[in-house]
Order: structure tokens, then C-alpha cells, then sequence
């Protein structure tokens, strides 16, 4: 079988949901959303805690009463959703292989917005030492078996870096009755945002453990112990400052990535983010293919991975018009204090603000972020304090940007 859309979305998580919901209300006609799970909303079904919706609808909600609404408000349209369903490859002129209950089928797809979500750093990627016994696990896996699952994968648990599912999973295992025996991190600072560190460690007791790591995983067939262990300034263990310390759970919250194999495979340029490089337009360097969320850049909050969705439907449905055929590129440029730009690039055709998000290397104390282009200080903006856990965005209205620009930098810099 082979059909023909105008908007194909990859993945229902927030920011998949927002790119249905915009590239409907902007005027596709036909849009086909596709997904994985068996049911809409991506990671947000997992996360029972609240912090959810705040931007969207101004109130607090849960991950799944956000994913709901988002859900509710989507099928009040005529967007076709397709779940239990894997899209196997897209070529770059975005003929999709979807696979599904029914069989596997070919899309041809006008324009696709990629929201695949991100993936979760394995013991294997950061070469954890030791044995591979049951017990060893990822957050956000843990988070999944204890909340859809309702299975607690251990008694006696230890978090092996601050991000903000550990730190969110930290807190969960607690009042479900296990005990966290204490969260390592390699960095001298936490990873997670500030809210998440107070509420599920300070709270309930829990130690941080600022420029420490694991440095031994102990048991043959299920989890028994493991070491921990400081590390000097260039993260390299400190010989004789081990600690035994003996657990049946261990949980990795050590980075997130994006999640952009598809898209890699099909030839998309890859940034620095991970994820695809792409236009102020979120189009990457595949003709009609745009990416939003997770599989872009990892956020902090799921508000602003819906939010960035929104504007990929919306800039989906301008390249349907015709509106955003010829692209002049000025590529985006940092100094070293910032570990990453989205966008790459800014198309001088597109007709919108330019807004552009990063996130800072290590923490700061005072400091300037200045936008430069072709030499000149376009916008500045003075900062108290920064954190790499906390992804700032900066807008940058249509009229400052000039056309013919040959270069746009961002700097960050602390004052003296």
C-alpha cells in the first residue's frame, strides 16, 4: 500500500503532538501522525510527577494529564493517527516505510516533521566497570517499570548522576518505599534544574555527591554492590578514596541524546546539539524535513518541546505554500562558554523572528550574552547566574537581521 500526505509526523510525544495540531489549524489537509506506542504522548505517560503544562495551559499538571489534553485536543481534528507503528527509513525526497499491525506501507510525504524524542545513555556508552548483573539500569527505564508497570526494580538504590529523571526517580523510589542511599555525580555541579535537586533530594534526605562516580559494579547474576569513588578536576578516580557500598539497584541518569538514527540514515547534517542541524525554520539540510523537540536538542521543559513543535507544523505548512523554496543561509557561530546553538543556520527568506536556544557549558556567576552579526551587537542581555541544566532562549526580532548577513555570533562572557 502506498499513500500520499501532505504532513507526515514521526512521533506523538509533545512535540509530534504540536506539529499535528499546528500543521492542521495552519491548513494541511492531510496529515499522518505516526508513533510507536499504543497510545499518544510519548515519554509523558511515564511521568506521573507534576511540573507539566505550565507554559501550555497555565496550570500545573502531570506528564500523562498534559499528554491527555494535548491528545483530547488532537482528535477533535481530522489528523490520521497511526500508532503501534514504526517508521522503518525515510529517503530524502521523504518517501517513508512505516511498519504496522496491518503490514508495512510506503508514505509519500510532502513535507515530515521528525519528533522522535531522545534516547537514554547505556552503561555500555560510559563504559560503567565491572560485572552486568540484573539491577543495573537506566532512570528513565526504572521510571517506566514503576509507574506503567507498577513494578519497583529494587529496595536498596543508588543514582549515578544528577539529570533530572534521576533526581526525578530519586524521589519516586523513596515514597514507594525503597531506600536511596545517595545520588553521584562526576561534575562539581548538579546537572538537574535547581527545583529538582530541592524537591526530591533535599526533601527527603538523599546525599549529592559532587565529583564522585561509580567505580565498580560488583554481582554475577543480580546487582550486589558497587564502589564509589572522587574524582580530581579531570574526572579521573582518586585511588584509595573507594566506598563499598552495598545496594540491588543502580540507576544511570547520565545524559540524554537525541534520537536521530532516521534522519542520519536518510543524510540529514547532524550539529552540535546531536540532533539535526537546522534553519531558524527548524528545516535540517533534507529539503522539507523539519525536526522539533527531544530529537533536536533536549529540553528541560515539555512545554517548550511542544512549543517548538508548534512552530515546525507551522513552518511545514509555509513550505507546502511555496513560501520557503529559496533558503540564503547565515550560519550561527559561539564562543567557547556555550556548548551548543539551535539553529545553525538562519534563512534570511524566512519571515519570522529568529529565536535561538543554547546552553552554557559549565555554571556561571554574572555574566552577558551578546548577538553579534556581521560584527555589530544586535541584542544584549545581562544574566545573574546561568546553569548548563537550564536552556536559555533568546529572540531576536525579524527587523534587527538585515538581509545579505554574513555571519551571526552569540557570545557568552562573564563580568568582571
Amino acid at each position: 500500500m502506498r499513500k500520499t500526505v501532505d504532513v507526515l509526523i514521526i512521533g506523538g510525544g509533545a512535540a509530534g503532538l504540536g506539529a499535528a495540531l499546528s500543521a492542521y489549524e495552519a491548513g494541511a489537509k492531510e496529515v499522518l501522525l505516526v508513533d510507536r506506542k499504543n497510545r499518544l504522548g510519548g515519554i509523558l505517560t511515564q511521568c506521573v510527577h507534576s511540573g507539566f503544562g505550565l507554559k501550555v495551559f497555565g496550570e500545573e499538571l502531570t506528564g500523562p494529564e498534559f499528554a491527555s489534553r494535548l491528545a483530547r485536543k488532537l482528535k477533535e481534528t481530522n489528523v490520521e493517527i497511526c500508532l503501534d507503528s514504526f517508521v522503518l527509513s525515510i529517503s530524502p525526497n521523504r518517501e517513508a516505510l512505516i511498519s504496522s499491525r496491518q503490514g508495512i506501507f510506503q508514505v509519500a510525504a510532502k513535507t515530515i516533521v521528525y519528533a522522535t524524542g531522545c534516547l537514554e545513555r547505556t552503561p555500555g556508552m560510559i563504559q560503567l566497570p565491572g560485572t552486568r548483573p540484573s539491577g543495573v539500569l537506566t532512570a528513565g527505564l526504572a521510571q517506566l517499570y514503576l509507574n506503567e508497570y507498577g513494578y519497583l526494580p529494587g529496595k536498596k538504590a543508588f543514582i549515578l548522576g544528577s539529570g533530572d529523571i534521576g533526581l526525578i526517580m530519586a524521589r519516586r523510589l523513596s515514597l514507594e518505599g525503597a531506600k536511596v542511599l545517595g545520588v553521584a555525580e562526576i561534575m562539581p555541579y548538579s546537572n538537574g534544574l535547581v527545583r529538582n535537586k530541592v524537591q526530591c533530594l533535599d526533601d527527603f534526605g538523599i546525599p549529592l555527591y559532587l565529583s564522585h562516580t561509580v567505580s565498580r559494579v560488583y554481582g554475577d547474576h543480580t546487582l550486589e554492590a558497587i564502589d564509589l569513588a572522587k574524582v580530581d578536576e579531570r574526572g579521573v578516580i582518586i585511588k584509595g578514596s573507594e566506598t563499598h557500598i552495598e545496594c540491588d539497584l543502580l540507576l544511570l541518569s547520565v545524559g540524554l541524546l537525541p534520537n536521530v538514527g532516521i534522519l542520519k540514515n536518510a543524510g540529514a547534517k547532524i550539529g552540535e546539539s546531536k540532533g539535526a542541524a537546522v534553519d531558524g525554520a527548524l528545516m535540517t539540510s533534507l529539503p522539507g524535513v523539519f525536526t522539533a523537540g527531544n530529537s533536536l536538542h533536549v529540553h528541560d521543559l515539555a512545554d517548550e518541546a511542544y512549543l517548538e513543535g508548534i512552530e515546525a507544523g507551522k513552518a511545514a505548512v509555509n513550505y507546502l505554500k511555496g513560501t520557503a523554496e529559496t533558503r540564503t543561509m547565515t550560519p550561527l557561530s559561539h564562543n567557547d562558554d556555550i556548548g551548543y546553538l539551535v539553529p545553525s543556520y538562519y534563512d534570511q527568506s524566512y519571515p519570522g523572528d529568529l529565536l535561538i536556544k543554547f546552553r552554557c557549558r559549565r555554571p556561571k556567576g554574572k555574566c552577558t550574552i551578546r548577538v553579534i552579526a556581521d560584527g555589530n551587537i544586535i541584542k544584549t542581555i545581562n544574566k545573574i547566574s546561568m546553569l548548563p541544566s537550564e536552556m536559555e532562549i533568546i529572540r531576536i526580532p525579524k527587523k534587527l537581521l538585515k538581509n545579505n548577513l554574513k555571519s551571526i555570533e552569540v557570545t557568552l562572557e562573564d563580568v568582571l
